[in-house]
């Protein structure tokens, strides 16, 4: 199963809508299926060049696929490369070669004071963001269940663990989905109904994520989503979904926004079992 990732996503509605663009936009819609690595590089001149449009297409088919302009749908073909690149050394490298002009803030005061702004912006979007609703909604679905699973893979894992930790010091019978020793297929079976999946996962989305989620909708079970997209497949299999905004520096995404949400859900669960108890005592 190939990973999905906000590119694939994209590239995939091209292809599912070529038959219906216009003469001029095929050929952009041809030419950026064809070099999504030298579209990351390439200014706009140069790609209209290439395409053999006018410059005012690149933007009119950027428009037509939801982007105020082609230089925010580039910023996907950006994000791909970026995270493409497993090694951090390369990975500064790449971010360096994209944005020579922030090559001089190396020093980790910078660095961290760069972080700092990008995650407080990060975690008032999410705020905002985030409904009562959304929250109420999650924490029920905790409180109800009988165990509770928790998937999360690469970058996710430490989020995974954390919720793990947290939900154990509130009396839950709280289980890490991790593969280890191969079993994912028998840490799978454990899943039962009455349980709830909670799924974490960011793009490119992991595909041992998705194929857990697509196979536990088949029974009676609850899904929490925690993820980066609307577009997300995480989404499509969930009760409940959170769409987190992650500061973004020098290719290295913050987790301080999930954090903060994965905490609140854990406090949240224990005032609500707090609350019931009191009720029923």
């Amino acid at each position: 199963m190939q990973e999905h990732s906000k590119l694939v996503n994209l590239q995939n509605e091209i292809r599912l809508r070529y038959g219906s663009l216009s003469k001029r936009l095929k050929q952009v819609a041809q030419y950026v299926l064809d070099n999504h690595n030298s579209v990351v590089f390439d200014t706009v001149a140069t790609i209209s060049e290439r395409a053999e449009v006018p410059p005012s297409t690149l933007i009119r088919f950027a428009n037509a696929f939801g982007f105020s302009g082609f230089n925010e749908m580039k910023q996907i073909f950006r994000e791909n490369l970026i995270e493409e690149t497993v090694s951090y050394t390369e990975r500064l490298q790449v971010f360096r070669q994209l944005e020579p002009e922030q090559s001089g803030q190396d020093r980790p005061k910078d660095i961290l004071n760069i972080f700092a702004q990008a995650n407080t912006q990060s975690l008032q979007q999410l705020s905002n963001q985030t409904s009562s609703e959304q929250l109420k909604s999650a924490v029920e679905i905790l409180n109800d269940a009988q165990n509770i699973f928790i998937i999360g893979l690469k970058r996710s894992f430490s989020v995974a663990c954390y919720l793990d930790y947290a939900l154990h010091h509130l009396d839950c019978r709280s289980f890490v989905i991790n593969g280890l020793g191969g079993m994912f297929d028998e840490q799978l079976n454990q899943v039962k109904s009455g349980d709830v999946i909670v799924a974490i996962s960011f793009s490119p989305y992991a595909k041992e994520t998705l194929e857990i989620m697509s196979a536990t909708s088949k029974k009676d079970v609850k899904h929490i989503a925690i993820t980066d997209s609307q577009i997300s497949p995480l989404i499509a299999f969930s009760d409940v979904s959170f769409v987190i905004k992650e500061a973004q520096v020098s290719g290295f995404r913050s987790q301080c926004a999930t954090m903060t949400l994965v905490q609140t859900l854990a406090i949240a669960l224990g005032l609500e079992k707090e609350k019931r108890s009191m009720e029923n005592s």
